[in-house]
C-alpha cells in the first residue's frame, strides 16, 4: 500500500459540491492500493500510523500520535499515487484493479477506527474536491 500523510489543522472533501467529509486537527491520508496488496497490509499501515509520533508536545517536538492528540483522519482513496512515471504520461498498472482496491480502501479506513481514531472518508472512485490546510507544513510519503 502506498500512503500520503498530510499534518492537518482541518481538511474536507467535496464529491459534486456536497462537502462528504470533514475533520479537524488530524491527519488528510491519501492511500493507494497496489496489484497484490491485503488486508494485512492495511491493518499494518493503520496501525503504523495511528503510532507515529508526528504531532508536536507542548515543547514543539514532533513526539505525539495521532491518538495522543485525540485527532481524526481524513482518508481518501487516490489510484494515482501508484503513478508510473517512465514517460510523458504517467500509467496506473500498478494499482490495484478497482474492486480489489475499493474493497481494501475500505478495510483501511475500518482499521483506522480499529486504532481507536476517528474516521472521515472520501468516496471511492467519484471526481473528489479535498481541501485542507497543512500544519506544519509536514507531508510523509509511505509504502507499506
Amino acid at each position: 500500500m502506498r500512503a500520503v500523510l498530510q499534518r492537518v489543522t482541518r481538511a474536507s472533501v467535496e464529491v459534486a459540491g456536497a462537502e462528504i467529509g470533514a475533520i479537524g486537527p488530524g491527519l488528510l491520508i491519501l492511500v493507494c492500493a497496489m496489484q497484490g496488496d491485503d488486508t494485512a497490509k492495511a491493518d499494518a499501515l493503520a496501525a503504523k500510523i495511528a503510532k507515529m509520533r508526528i504531532f508536536k508536545d507542548d515543547a514543539g517536538k514532533m513526539n505525539l500520535s495521532l491518538r495522543d492528540i485525540a485527532g481524526a483522519a481524513l482518508v481518501v482513496s487516490q489510484f494515482t499515487l501508484a503513478a508510473d512515471l517512465r514517460g510523458n504520461r504517467p500509467g496506473f498498472s500498478t494499482a490495484a484493479p478497482p474492486d480489489e482496491g475499493r474493497r481494501i480502501y475500505e478495510h483501511f479506513a475500518q482499521a483506522m477506527r480499529n486504532e481507536g481514531v476517528p474516521v472521515a472518508t472520501g468516496e471511492f472512485g467519484a471526481d473528489m474536491a479535498v481541501s485542507l490546510v497543512n500544519d506544519g507544513p509536514v507531508t510523509i510519503w509511505m509504502d507499506q
